[in-house]
């Protein structure tokens, strides 16, 4: 198989994303859940000797504190998404950041659809002046979209991401 350059100056940095969705998702949850379970067994429970009394072995109280963690996580993620205005604020925030979100994100969208969408503009222009439709202001605001559909057909973006990226 052979890279091209870019696909290949590209592969560092989808490495490092790669590397860091699958430690911080998978690793470092595994390992953090495992030692909290050991460090509250081993500093709490075995010091305090009522706790020690039903929980003489670890085995169990891992057992239990994941029968009560995982669907406690779970509630406490759904209300997270559906119910509290956190998840909403946080997705406000990562699509004002995107810079894709700005652009035409290559494949379909640069190759059919927004091609098919000025194509459609440009008709229904040719329609509506045809037929005396359109006031001078409307003529000129088809010619901005225009204008921001070429500029996005050609690689370039419209508005400006909040962290202010340049492509």
């Amino acid at each position: 198989m052979h890279l091209n350059l870019k696909a290949a100056s590209r592969l560092p940095y989808r490495a490092w994303y790669y590397f860091r969705l699958g430690y911080s998702t998978y690793l470092t949850f595994l390992l953090g859940y495992a030692s909290t379970l050991v460090t509250v067994y081993y500093l709490a429970i075995k010091n305090i000797p009522s706790l020690l009394d039903l929980f003489p072995k670890f085995v169990p109280f891992a057992v239990l504190a994941t029968v009560i963690g995982v669907p406690l996580s779970i509630a406490v993620g759904w209300v997270h998404l559906k119910r509290s205005r956190l998840f909403s604020s946080e997705t406000d925030i990562s699509m004002e950041a995107n810079p894709y979100n700005y652009k035409v994100v290559p494949g379909k969208e640069t190759e059919v659809s927004f091609p098919v969408l000025l194509f459609i503009v440009r008709i229904l222009r040719r329609l509506a002046e045809s037929k005396g439709l359109m006031t001078d202001a409307e003529k000129v605001e088809v010619d901005q979209l225009e204008d921001k559909m070429l500029a996005l057909l050609g690689g370039g973006y419209i508005g400006t991401p909040r962290r202010g990226i340049n492509f």
